[in-house]
């Protein structure tokens, strides 16, 4: 009971192998994140607006936890597993308003009027996506079939994260869309003055 300070203690066999995978699906999820952040840059042609698209994955990951330690499950494999298909469904909302966003505020219309019309006309195709989600995942969460306990944390990801994602990404990301947007024009409008005072052009001209 009183062992020396050099004598540490460390996992050995399954137990190691096991620790090893879950430190390496903890980096396969951020690699995933950064692969989905650099195509929608190259997609957008933008660094703000994947940032604005990504910004549910916080409410997603922090739905899908809440959800495994109300039903006392750990983080498992099935576990990340579930977090690494969240990623992917949670951001076809975010990406359905501001691709409409995006192509409303081209044809002449305000940030603010062109997210807001983005949230009206597609809340049914984002609800409907949702839901078929769920329901795809709710036999798994639920545990059914052979051996569906193993696999009932990687339902409960799903289906916690999605809920909770789907009742936050709504109110979320149109007003980090509106912050992004702003800093966005800011930056614009401070580049345009820096480069008429370089050409020598009266920056209120400008």
């Amino acid at each position: 009971m009183h062992l020396p300070a050099t004598i540490t203690g460390s996992f050995q066999g399954a137990a190691q192998v096991y620790q090893s995978s879950l430190q390496g699906l903890f980096w396969l999820l951020v690699m995933a994140i950064l692969i989905i952040y650099i195509i929608l840059g190259i997609l957008y042609e933008s660094f703000i607006h994947p940032l604005t698209i990504l910004s549910g994955l916080p409410s997603a990951g922090f739905g899908a936890l809440v959800t495994l330690m109300l039903f006392h499950l750990d983080l498992n494999i099935y576990g990340f597993v579930g977090l690494i298909m969240l990623v992917g469904i949670v951001k076809k909302n975010a990406i359905l308003m501001i691709d409409f966003a995006i192509d409303a505020q081209r044809n002449g219309k305000s940030p603010y009027d062109a997210i807001y019309q983005g949230c009206l006309l597609r809340f049914r195709p984002i609800m409907m996506t949702t839901m078929a989600a769920l329901m795809a995942t709710l036999p798994i969460a639920l545990g059914l079939g052979a051996g569906g306990t193993s696999r009932q944390s990687l339902g409960l990801a799903v289906v916690g994260g999605l809920m909770v994602s789907q009742l936050l990404t709504l109110f979320i990301t149109p007003v980090i869309y509106l912050y992004l947007e702003s800093a966005h024009q800011w930056y614009l409008r401070k580049h345009a003055k820096r480069a008429a005072v370089q050409t020598g052009i009266n920056p209120a001209a400008a």
